[in-house]
C-alpha cells in the first residue's frame, strides 16, 4: 500500500500558473488608463500572449494616448460660424476665357516637363459597397476596353508626359511620380494587381505605394476596445491620414530630392479624374496659393455632398459635410449670382505646393484632432457601437495661408463610383455612360461620325487616354469616320 505524503511535490502538482504580463509593458499601460487590454492574460495560450505583447508593442503609446485625448476634448468646442465661400475665391467656368485656359495648359505642361508635379493616389478603400473584396482601382466598370481604373488613370499619366516631352524643345522629361497611398487592407493586392499588369507601362522607379496609418477604435471614454482577447480593434485612420503617412514614410523627403514643388491629389473612384491636369496646375501656379481644390456646383440643395465654406468672415476655407448644415442654409440663394449660396462641392480633387504639405503634416500632427466616427465596432462581445479616429484630406485646409477654388464641370470631370450598380447613384453604370458620352462628343467635335444600335444616350464610345487626355489631337484619328458605338479607339 502506498501512502500519500501530505504537502509533498506529487499532492501540489496541477496547472501551473500563467507568467505574468511583462512588467515594463503593463506598466506604460497604467500610464495610459489602457491596463484592461490585458484583462483577459491568465486564459490565453502562450501563443495568443505572444501576439498580444507584440500587438500593444506595435502601438506608439503616447501618440495614440495624445490622439484619444485631444479628439475627445475637442468635442463640443467652439467653431466659428460659417460664410459663403467669396467670389473671388473662386474660378468659375462661365468668367474662363479661352486665353486662361491655353496659358494655364502650357505653364501647366512646363512644370510637368521641368519634373515638378507628382501625384498622389488616395486608394485605402476596398469596393465593398461595389460587392467586390478587391482595391477600388482593380474594379472593372464595364468599359468597352475592360481597363481597370487603376489602368485608365495610369495611362492619362502616360498620356500627358507624352504631350509635355512635345511641348518640351528637348524632347524629354522625367517621368510623374506617382505615389499611391494602400490600407493595410489593400496593399498587398494593390500591390500584387500593379505587378501583374506591368505597372500598364509606367517605370517601376516611377511608382512608389505607402501606407496610411491605423489607430485604436475606442469605447467613449477613450479605452481600447479589444477585437479578440489577443488583438486591439483597429481602423484605418481616414485619407487624411495621408499627411502623416507621407511624412514617416520619408515620401516629402523623397519628392523634394525630386526637384518636386506641386503635388496633385484624388481619389481612385473617379472615372473622369484628370490625374496631374495641366489645367489646373498652371491655374494653381498662377495663382501662387498654397493649396486649391477643383469643384462641382451642386446638382440640387438636399444633395449630400459635403460643400466648401468659410470658417468666420475673413477666416480660412475649409468643407462641411450635409450632415451638418441645417435644411435652411442648403436652400439659401445669392441674389447676385442666382446660384445657391452653398453650391461648390467638394470630389477630392486638390493641389499643394511641397512646402505646405510639410507645414501640415506637422500642424496636423501637433494639434493631434481627429473626428471621431461612430460605429459599430468588431469586438471579443461581438459588435458593439465605439469611436473610429479619422482625419479628412480637408482638414488641412484650415492651415492654409491662401487657397482658392477651381470649379469643372460633373460631366467631364466627376464621376464617382461609390455603390454597386441598381443604386440610384454613384454606380459603376453611371459612371461608365458619363465616359462614354464625354468621348462621344470629343469624337464628334473632332469631325467623326457615329451609329449605334441602341439609343445614344445609353451608349457611347471609349478613347484611350493613350490617344487623348482631355480630347486634343483627336482629328487625324477621327475626321471623316464612322464608329459603331460601343467600341474603344485606340492607336
Amino acid at each position: 500500500m502506498t501512502e500519500m505524503v501530505v504537502g509533498s511535490e506529487v499532492g501540489r502538482r496541477g496547472t501551473p500558473s500563467p507568467p505574468p504580463p511583462p512588467q515594463a509593458l503593463l506598466e506604460r499601460l497604467k500610464d495610459y488608463g489602457q491596463e484592461d487590454a490585458f484583462a483577459l492574460w491568465d486564459e490565453l495560450s502562450p501563443e495568443e500572449r505572444d501576439l498580444l505583447v507584440k500587438d500593444i508593442e506595435s502601438l506608439d503609446l503616447p501618440r495614440v494616448d495624445r490622439i484619444i485625448r485631444c479628439s475627445l476634448g475637442s468635442q463640443g468646442a467652439y467653431l466659428p460660424a460659417v460664410e459663403p465661400v467669396p467670389e473671388s475665391s473662386v474660378s468659375t467656368v462661365e468668367v474662363r476665357t479661352l486665353e486662361d485656359r491655353e496659358r494655364w495648359w502650357k505653364r501647366g505642361l512646363k512644370a510637368i516637363s521641368e519634373g515638378k508635379l507628382a501625384v498622389v493616389l488616395l486608394s485605402g478603400g476596398q469596393g465593398t459597397r461595389l460587392g467586390s473584396s478587391d482595391p477600388k482601382g482593380c474594379f472593372n466598370i464595364g468599359l468597352p476596353s475592360g481597363k481597370s481604373l487603376f489602368q485608365i488613370q495610369a495611362e492619362r499619366i502616360l498620356r500627358l508626359q507624352r504631350l509635355a516631352a512635345q511641348s518640351n524643345d528637348a524632347g524629354f522629361v522625367p517621368p510623374i511620380p506617382w505615389y499611391i497611398m494602400t490600407s493595410p487592407f489593400t496593399d498587398e493586392a494593390t500591390r500584387r494587381f500593379f505587378e501583374r499588369h506591368k505597372n500598364f507601362g509606367l517605370e517601376v522607379d516611377q511608382v512608389t505605394f505607402f501606407q496610411q496609418g491605423t489607430l485604436p477604435c475606442v469605447s467613449s471614454d477613450g479605452r481600447f476596445i479589444m477585437e479578440t482577447p489577443y488583438k486591439v480593434s483597429k481602423a484605418p485612420d481616414g485619407n487624411g491620414g495621408l499627411y502623416s503617412a507621407l511624412k514617416l514614410s520619408k515620401l516629402l523627403e523623397d519628392m523634394a530630392m525630386r526637384g518636386v514643388r506641386y503635388v496633385d491629389c484624388y481619389g481612385v473612384d473617379n472615372a473622369l479624374v484628370r490625374v496631374a491636369d495641366p489645367t489646373f496646375l498652371g491655374y494653381f501656379i498662377d495663382k501662387g496659393v498654397a493649396t486649391a481644390a477643383k469643384v462641382v456646383r451642386k446638382a440640387y440643395p438636399q444633395e449630400k455632398v459635403g460643400v466648401f465654406v468659410q470658417r468666420g468672415r475673413g477666416g480660412p476655407l475649409t468643407v462641411v459635410e450635409y450632415s451638418e448644415m441645417d435644411a435652411s442654409m442648403t436652400t439659401e440663394i445669392n441674389q447676385s449670382t442666382g446660384r445657391l449660396r452653398y453650391c461648390w462641392s467638394n470630389v477630392c480633387l486638390h493641389m499643394f505646393t511641397l512646402d505646405f504639405l510639410n507645414q501640415v503634416a506637422n500642424g496636423l500632427e501637433k494639434d493631434s484632432i481627429y473626428h471621431l466616427a461612430e460605429k459599430k465596432i468588431p469586438s471579443i462581445h461581438g459588435y458593439t457601437m465605439g469611436l473610429k479616429l479619422e482625419q479628412f484630406v480637408f482638414d488641412a485646409f484650415t492651415y492654409a495661408p491662401s487657397m482658392a477654388l477651381f470649379e469643372v464641370l460633373r460631366e467631364e470631370e466627376f464621376a464617382p463610383v461609390k455603390n454597386a450598380n441598381g443604386a440610384s447613384y454613384d454606380t459603376p453604370d453611371s459612371a461608365r455612360l458619363m465616359l462614354l458620352r464625354l468621348h462621344s462628343r470629343w469624337v464628334v467635335a473632332a469631325g467623326g461620325f457615329l451609329t449605334h444600335s441602341v439609343p445614344l444616350y445609353l451608349t457611347g464610345v471609349e478613347i484611350s487616354p493613350l490617344c487623348s487626355y482631355a480630347g486634343e489631337n483627336l482629328e487625324g484619328l477621327c475626321r471623316g469616320r464612322t464608329f459603331h458605338a460601343p467600341c474603344e479607339i485606340s492607336f
